[in-house]
C-alpha cells in the first residue's frame, strides 16, 4: 500500500501555527519562508501607505498604480512562503540519500526563492523611496516600517544564500554569491538610509 502524501500549506496557517513551524527544527520551513512573510508585511505596509496617499490625492494615476502593484507584491510574497519549501525539496532528498553530486547540484536551486525575495525587496525599497517623497503624516510611518521589514528580509535571505554556498565545492561560485550579495546590500543600504531620513 502506498504511503499517504501530506502537503502542508504554510501560507494558509494562522500566525501561531506558522511561527511554531518556523521554530520547529523538524519543519520544512526555513529562513526563506520567514523572510517571505516579513517581505509580505513590508509590501502590505507599502500598500497601506500608498492607499493613505491616494485618499488625499484620488486623481493621481501614479498613486493608483502604487496601490495596485503593492497589493500584487504582497500577494506574491505570501505565495513565496510555500515556494521556498518546494525549492529546497531536491536538497532535502539529496541529503537524505547521501548523494554528494546531487547535494552539490541542489544548492543553487535551494537558494532560488531567497534570491527572489532579495530582488523583489530591492524593488520594494525603490518604491518606498519614491512614495516617501509624496507622503505625509501616517503614511510616512508605514513607509519607515516597510523599509525596516524589507531590509530585514533581505539581510536574512542574503545570510542564508551565503551560508548555503559555503557547502559548495566550487570556489568561484562561493565568491560570486558572497560578492553579489555584498554589492546589492551596499546599494540597498543607500536607498534604505534615504527612506529613513526622508
Amino acid at each position: 500500500m502506498a504511503e499517504k502524501l501530506t502537503i502542508e500549506i504554510f501560507r494558509k496557517k494562522d500566525a501561531e501555527d506558522f511561527t511554531l513551524a518556523l521554530a520547529d527544527p523538524e519543519s520544512r520551513t526555513a529562513i526563506g519562508s520567514g523572510a517571505a512573510m516579513s517581505a509580505a508585511i513590508a509590501a502590505a505596509y507599502l500598500h497601506r501607505a500608498a492607499a493613505l496617499c491616494a485618499r488625499e490625492q484620488p486623481e493621481d494615476e501614479r498613486l493608483a498604480w502604487f496601490v495596485r502593484n503593492s497589493e500584487t507584491l504582497r500577494s506574491y510574497m505570501v505565495k513565496l512562503i510555500d515556494e521556498d519549501v518546494k525549492c529546497r525539496g531536491p536538497l532535502r532528498r539529496a541529503r537524505s540519500e547521501g548523494d554528494a553530486r546531487a547535494i552539490e547540484a541542489a544548492h543553487q536551486p535551494a537558494a532560488a526563492i531567497a534570491n527572489e525575495i532579495v530582488n523583489m525587496m530591492v524593488q520594494c525599497m525603490d518604491l518606498l523611496e519614491e512614495l516617501n517623497a509624496r507622503a505625509q503624516g501616517e503614511a510616512k510611518t508605514y513607509i519607515t516600517a516597510a523599509a525596516e521589514l524589507a531590509m530585514g528580509a533581505v539581510c536574512a535571505c542574503m545570510h542564508y544564500s551565503v551560508d548555503l554556498s559555503r557547502e559548495c565545492s566550487d570556489e568561484t561560485y562561493r565568491y560570486v554569491v558572497r560578492r553579489e550579495n555584498e554589492m546589492t546590500l551596499e546599494q540597498l543600504r543607500a536607498v534604505y538610509e534615504r527612506v529613513l531620513a526622508g
